[in-house]
């Protein structure tokens, strides 16, 4: 929220006095506070006690619920609903209260409970205004939709993420949402869980107006008034509500969405279709409806290992230190893919960043990637303008000199990066961290290349930067504390999420994905096509399968990396095949190049739809070395827990979400049966799938 929002509503709370408030009629209750203004208007500000955004608990509506009878005697004019907290209206439910429910009667029970005071709040009789900054999401945004108009302030987000969570809306925005809007574009909003931003929200109706915050009080005037041009159904979404535009409609709805979501994994997208089909042209048995569908997912193993990621992300976000000093001046050496990349972002997220380079052309190729980004993401041409002037192409290396961070991403090579270091180790200012984007060598041998190993971290991002949201933050013998949680404050600020790890060699997620790599390329030798194997890992649940996966990264990282852990860590991971260091010889890296394991255009792979079935083993073969992998970092304590290490690799290798993580779908499968597969698998194919000791540890647990 603005300071422009903060002092509108100071002003509209002169109640606060107590001469006021007796005058005034005020209400105060631990989540919102209720009074009438001079020109007879109650305003409902949510403010909920000790959080910094406001969620909708029990204990929130229930309160709700009192201050709607309060309304419902005081008879005012209207009602304006209004969030007292600095980035946004609401974030949703509070998830945290259906983790310990354990039967759909308890759930619809609740949900029952929540639909009557939203009912009751939407029965009032005078106009209900809602005023909407930041982020309206979920059980927000249903809560704003039951209100006669929704005013946003610009750069309001508006969102439905609960398929994110295996579920669907849940507190009437199956009905409401189609009703307001063209159903279609509703059930896209619902169904692939992405905001949109005011402009959008506008344009579909989902709002009646855009106002700045100092116009607040005269587009209130004129919703009163009724001179609003809302939104309304049209003859073709009326059309489109029919039972057999609904039947037609909801049959395309399931293949697109089977092709994002495979129904076996995500029941979600295909309950909410069923329900608009079945149900859209009736409100009371859709309101029904929902509930009971919303109950019966609440139940389902992928709902539950789906709320349990939205928690693993929440503790890794708490992992950032929120307390540590500020970098505010952000220096990147070396301007290629992923530094280009890094400081990119950086700039995107407020930072002002200089990038060093010895070719203008890397640079000149990173400001366009921001550009390109900007656009991707909806930014104004002034936030586009201010965005891309906090990238400051720096060919002297100069900003090494005044900045708090400088992020190094050079190739990975020992020699290479110490040369980097020599260089602006002498520029340094007094308390600046240096931090190596290194995705292989280990801490401890880069710290003896530097005079105070003291503020050498590691930031290890992954490709594409703008994509994926997890960074390894690494230590080694010798880092001062502060500066590590300086590191991590520093994801934070930039909307990463931090997974501190201990220095071993190829940290965690390459450590765990270099094994499921290559034994994807020794079947590939084995003549299994590649698009059998990846239609394995997919249909597992993973986002795109190893072979593409490697092309993806680029197959000289993954020779490189494999060739580091074999040294380092792992005789026993095989050898890289002739013919895949031939084509790494010759320039066929992969998607970067166009050429690698597949053919690509257009930042596409062209695969072959007739290749033969993989395999009966295949998916063994593949995801339990990673499992061996992830077992072994806990057992040797580069990550701290199972849960740490499961949101690790679900945000750094996209490790099928709906089956909770590595250590999730390990207690699941049963952690003796794995152990004894591996064996097998070892007695077959080799000393590559040796269970590592930490097994053990998990069978006697």
């Amino acid at each position: 929220m603005t300071e422009d929002i903060l002092e509108h509503l100071n002003s509209r709370a002169r109640y606060l006095g107590p001469d006021d408030e007796q005058a005034l009629s005020v209400t105060r209750l631990n989540h919102w506070r209720l009074s009438r203004d001079e020109h007879d208007i109650a305003w409902l500000v949510f403010d909920q006690q000790g959080t910094s955004a406001n969620v909708l608990s029990s204990e929130v509506l229930g309160e709700l619920e009192e201050l709607v009878r309060n309304i419902r005697e005081q008879a005012p004019r209207a009602v304006v609903l209004r969030s007292a907290k600095k980035t946004s209206f609401c974030m949703g439910a509070d998830i945290s209260e259906f983790r310990d429910v354990t039967t759909e009667s308890e759930v619809l029970s609740k949900l029952a409970e929540a639909h009557d005071i939203v009912d009751s709040f939407e029965a009032l009789s005078c106009p209900r205004i809602a005023v909407i900054h930041g982020q309206c999401l979920g059980g927000g945004l249903e809560l704003a939709l039951s209100c006669s108009y929704r005013l946003a302030i610009p750069g309001a987000r508006f969102g439905f993420p609960e398929i994110q969570l295996g579920l669907h809306p849940g507190l009437g925005g199956t009905v409401r949402l189609p009703r307001l809007i063209n159903p279609v574009e509703a059930m896209k909003l619902m169904l692939t869980g992405k905001p949109v931003v005011h402009q959008k929200a506008k344009k579909l109706g989902l709002v009646d107006d855009v106002v700045e915050e100092r116009h607040v009080l005269a587009a209130i005037e004129a919703a009163i008034a009724g001179d609003l041009n809302k939104h309304h159904h049209g003859l073709k979404d009326q059309v489109m509500m029919s039972g057999p535009a609904r039947q037609l409609e909801a049959r395309q709805m399931r293949a697109e969405s089977a092709k994002k979501a495979p129904p076996e994994h995500y029941p979600a997208p295909g309950a909410l279709i069923d329900l608009w089909e079945n149900h859209g042209g009736d409100t009371s048995t859709m309101a029904e409806a929902e509930m009971e569908s919303f109950a019966r997912l609440l139940q389902t193993e992928t709902a539950q290992n789906l709320m349990r990621v939205f928690f693993l992300r929440e503790k890794l976000k708490g992992l950032s230190d929120a307390d540590a000093q500020d970098i505010c001046h952000v220096h990147v050496v070396g301007a290629g893919e992923m530094g280009g990349d890094i400081a990119g972002w950086s700039a995107l997220k407020g930072h002002t960043v200089t990038l060093f380079d010895q070719d203008p052309d890397k640079i000149s190729g990173a400001i366009k990637k921001l550009s390109e980004l900007c656009e991707r993401k909806h930014y104004s041409s002034a936030e586009t303008r201010e965005a891309l002037d906090r990238l400051v192409p720096d060919f002297a290396n100069d900003g090494a000199y005044k900045s708090d961070l400088i992020i190094e991403a050079v190739p990975e090579d020992v020699d290479i990066k110490r040369k980097v270091y020599e260089e602006v180790e002498s520029r340094m200012k007094p308390g600046a961290i240096l931090a190596t984007n290194t995705s292989s060598i280990p801490l401890n041998e880069l710290a003896r290349s530097v005079k105070v190993p003291e503020r050498l971290v590691g930031l290890h991002f992954f490709n594409p930067v703008a994509v994926m949201p997890l960074v390894e933050v690494v230590t080694h013998e010798k880092l001062a504390e502060e500066n590590y949680a300086r590191a991590r404050g520093f994801t934070g600020q930039i909307e990463r999420l931090p997974v501190p790890v201990s220095d071993a060699p190829g940290f965690l997620v390459n450590r765990a994905l270099t094994p499921y790599l290559m034994e994807a390329i020794l079947m590939l030798d084995e003549g299994v096509p590649a698009e059998s194997i990846d239609r394995v890992a997919e249909d597992f649940g993973m986002p795109m399968g190893p072979v593409e996966l490697a092309d993806q990264v680029g197959l000289d990282i993954c020779v490189g990396v494999a060739d580091m852990l074999r040294e380092r860590l792992d005789s026993t991971l095989p050898e890289s095949p002739d013919w895949l260091t031939e084509l790494v010889d010759r320039g066929d890296l992969g998607k970067k190049t166009g050429r690698g394991l597949y053919t690509w255009k257009k930042g596409e792979p062209r695969k072959s739809q007739k290749a033969d079935d993989a395999p009966e083993n295949t998916l063994d073969r593949l995801i339990l070395p990673m499992l061996n992998a992830c077992v072994a970092c806990l057992n040797q304590n580069v990550v701290e827990s199972e849960n740490v290490a499961d949101a690790a690799m679900i945000f750094g290798t996209g490790f099928a979400p709906f089956r909770g993580g590595p250590f999730r779908y390990i207690h699941h499968r049963g952690a003796e049966k794995i152990h004894s597969q591996l064996r097998d698998l070892e007695d077959h194919y080799g000393k590559r799938f040796e269970p590592d000791k930490g097994w053990q540890k998990l069978i006697r647990a």
